[in-house]
């Protein structure tokens, strides 16, 4: 990863199936839980756009879709990236 861009949230999807329970004792079934999500950033480079995911463990702050966020990619292959 050799290059940087910025990155632009476009979906942040709560993953239901993953249920992460905080609390040692729990009234309902969803006391207590929270959830993993996975976001997708679509960045620009030389006119082409790609779009990657990445997992945001349960607890973790979930950037708002719109936000702008920082890209790693490979000048070579702009597909392989990394969002920081």
């Amino acid at each position: 990863m050799d290059k940087q861009t910025t990155g632009t949230v476009i979906a942040a999807t709560k993953q239901w199936w993953m249920k992460v329970n905080k609390k040692p004792v729990r009234m309902h079934t969803l006391d207590g839980a929270d959830f993993p999500y996975i976001i997708k950033i679509e960045y620009t480079v030389d006119g082409k756009v790609y779009t990657k995911r990445k997992w945001i463990n349960a607890g973790d702050a979930v950037p708002n879709v719109g936000s702008n966020l920082q890209v790693m990619y490979n000048s070579d292959k702009p597909s392989k990236a990394k969002i920081l």
